[in-house]
């Protein structure tokens, strides 16, 4: 059981992790970071739940499931659908890389364009973006798959 201490933590700071993560996703194609800082940041603020609360919190409290007390670690709804992201995301990583292949580019190749966005103007889009969003699932899922089971032993 975790004191009240830690559980007002876990909502101040995981917030604040999470924006970082997200930044550091954004910023990936053209500084350090990306897909894999922003997973790892992102895997901290879930487990960082996970030790103020624990597992079904998640499911009950924020997905608003029912959590079937018989159902074993490797079958609980939230460990599969982390198996799903890991899933997404390597079918993801994979696809970037190939589709260059198609328009006679080396594999991950990449290119940019500029897209304007009303009230904030232009912004890069890179293709290196795809990737990076295939890493972070791939980060995400795997890391929070092997927390949650080794978590629960």
């Amino acid at each position: 059981m975790t004191t009240t201490i830690m559980r007002t933590t876990a909502r101040i700071v995981v917030p604040i992790v999470l924006v970082v993560a997200i930044s550091l996703f954004l910023q990936g194609h053209n500084l350090p970071g990306g897909g894999f800082i922003g997973g790892i940041l992102t895997v901290a603020a879930f487990t960082l739940v996970y030790v103020a609360y624990d597992l079904d919190y998640v499911e009950v409290s924020v997905l608003g499931r029912e959590v079937d007390p018989d159902v074993g670690i490797h079958e609980h709804r939230t460990v599969t659908t982390y198996r799903q992201v890991f899933t997404v995301g390597l079918v993801i990583v994979v696809v970037s890389g190939l589709v260059p292949l198609l328009f006679g580019e080396p594999f991950l190749a990449q290119t940019f364009t500029y897209v304007h966005l009303p009230l904030y103007g232009e912004v890069e889009l890179a293709s290196a973006l795809v990737f990076d969003a295939g890493i972070y699932f791939v980060v995400v899922g795997g890391l929070l798959t092997v927390f949650s089971v080794v978590g629960n032993e």
